[in-house]
């Protein structure tokens, strides 16, 4: 007997799980903003050398004027770096080539650069600083505040992640410079992770053992239809400032209903606050329409059920205890490699839209889109394969898609975008399988602790993802082959981990080396 009893006992899935897990994942819908919003407030809009006193008279009609003062670049458009030293007039009507103008004297460009705004009206890029790398926000999604919620809460957590993301994203966009914009990111950044990681552990920790599966790959749907909502929004307003209150502004609405979220039950138990505990099992019990079960659910019969838990309550956990014993240590080896290739892959698509030379919004929407169908694939899979092969297949698939588009020839443009389309799709899975199969494997005592300590590798492969584009200078291949490589090997490695597909949850470290026990006993007999 255990909370998971209890937890049938007022209702299983009922109505409370319902209304739970949809006000846990509507923040999803802006969660993909806020991981993927540097593809268009940090956009690279097309520019060219500012020509004092002559660009500002430019129009569509007179761009020809250009050819004066602006080289052209490998592809015959204008160069975005450099400008003639002196104006050459007669280039205006030469046809274009590089063998009419290669030997010109020029310069870098001295008075800054003028932008292009049919893509975007305003980016960061244009207007805060001249260059800006892509990996400002993930430096700061790190395990901090998963810490924080195993001695203060989940609910808790939760509320001011809510509100930290509200107040310092929505003043982001007031921004007056780089460095101050860096810092409003730094801090919004850790309120993202807040907001993921504390959520995930809200719904696992109040639904049945047979709902985790549907419930986990329904919640990470939100997250894709975010993805499209973000292209939609980046689209009509074009305004970075615009696009960061509009995706931010919003949380202020979720930080007012998160107060009728019930604390995790396990966890008010397991930090000596059973009485409480009590309170949120009998307000589950009515909502779900159960009502003769306050009375049958008694303090006694609560904390019974929890004796083992009860009593593992009294020690106090820490990071060290990921890797105190032996199978929460390999548990937690193998989820760092898992987290931090699948992150690592995810972003080094998802992060870089330009390159594929589609439009990027539209761009945007497919890579949204194709998430639809992998993740159903993965909803099937885990409910009849189990979480370790759909975790280990969805990456080995990723990286031989991710290695197959380094055969296809770059002029085939289309065919390349549909495989990086297909291998951000397997990426997608995978999250959605880490994250369910994260929160199962790790028991209540040190469940947010460990999903902070491994999700943090997974910000550090986002964090090294855009930085991998620069080794396409040495070898155009070779990009891909270290984030193929990297899936390969977090593929095997996701068979190493036990299978949790209808298991209970594990609320003591004791639980989870008891069922490696006998698991081995299985084995000798």
């Amino acid at each position: 007997m255990g909370f998971a009893d209890l937890l049938d006992e007022v209702g299983g899935f009922g109505r409370f799980q319902m209304i739970h897990v949809t006000l846990l994942s509507i923040p999803g819908l802006l969660m993909a903003s806020q991981n993927l919003l540097n593809n268009f407030t940090a956009g690279v809009p097309e520019h060219h050398c500012r020509i004092p006193n002559i660009t500002a008279a430019l129009n569509e009609s007179a761009a020809a004027l250009l050819r004066a003062f602006i080289p052209l670049d490998s592809s015959l458009t204008p160069a975005r770096c450099s400008r003639y030293t002196d104006a050459q007039w007669h280039l205006i009507t030469d046809k274009p080539s590089h063998t009419n103008a290669s030997d010109l004297q020029t310069e870098a460009c001295a008075e800054g650069w003028t932008y292009d705004k049919t893509e975007f009206i305003s980016s960061i890029v244009s207007e805060l600083l001249p260059f800006i790398h892509k990996i400002l926000k993930v430096i700061s999604e790190s395990g901090l505040y998963s810490l924080f919620s195993c001695r203060f809460g989940r609910k808790g957590m939760l509320i001011w992640s809510y509100f930290q993301l509200a107040v310092l994203g929505t003043f982001t966009a007031l921004s007056p410079s780089y460095v101050v914009y860096c810092i409003f990111r730094f801090l919004t950044g850790m309120s993202v992770s807040g907001v993921i990681l504390n959520a995930v552990s809200l719904k696992v920790e109040w639904i049945p053992t047979k709902a985790r599966t549907l419930v986990g790959t329904i919640s990470s749907f939100f997250f894709t239809f975010g993805q499209m909502i973000l292209a939609g929004v980046a689209y009509s307003l074009k305004d970075w400032r615009k696009i960061q209150v509009a995706v931010c502004l919003p949380f202020f609405a979720f930080f007012f209903y998160s107060w009728w979220y019930s604390e995790s039950a396990r966890w008010l138990v397991l930090n000596g606050r059973s009485e409480e505990a009590l309170k949120h099992l009998h307000r589950v019990a009515k909502i779900n329409g159960k009502p003769e079960m306050t009375e049958k659910i008694t303090l006694e019969v609560l904390e019974s059920h929890m004796q083992k838990e009860v009593q593992s309550s009294k020690s106090i956990y820490t990071v060290f205890d990921l890797l105190k014993t032996p199978t929460m240590r390999k548990i937690s080896m193998c989820l760092m490699v898992v987290w931090f290739s699948t992150s690592f892959a995810y972003y080094g698509l998802a992060m870089d839209l330009q390159k594929f030379g589609v439009n990027i919004y539209l761009m945007q929407i497919i890579f949204g889109a194709v998430d639809f169908p992998a993740k159903l694939v993965a909803l099937l899979m885990l409910s009849f394969l189990g979480r370790r092969i759909t975790q280990g297949t969805c990456l080995l698939v990723s990286a031989s898609v991710i290695f197959a588009n380094i055969f296809v020839p770059k002029d085939m443009q289309i065919t390349r975008t549909a495989l990086a389309v297909l291998g951000k799709g397997f990426t997608s899975a995978s999250f959605t399988c880490i994250y369910l199969f994260t929160g199962e494997l790790y028991p209540t005592v040190i469940r947010q602790t460990g999903m902070g300590f491994v999700s943090t590798m997974a910000r550090i492969g986002s964090m090294a993802a855009p930085a991998v584009l620069i080794l396409d200078e040495i070898l155009p291949a070779l990009p891909s082959i270290v984030y193929g490589g990297s899936a390969v090997l977090a593929g095997f490695i996701a068979f190493l981990l036990p299978e949790t597909l209808d298991i209970p949850l594990p609320d003591t470290i004791e639980d989870v080396e008891e069922k490696r026990r006998q698991k081995l006993k299985q084995i000798q007999h």
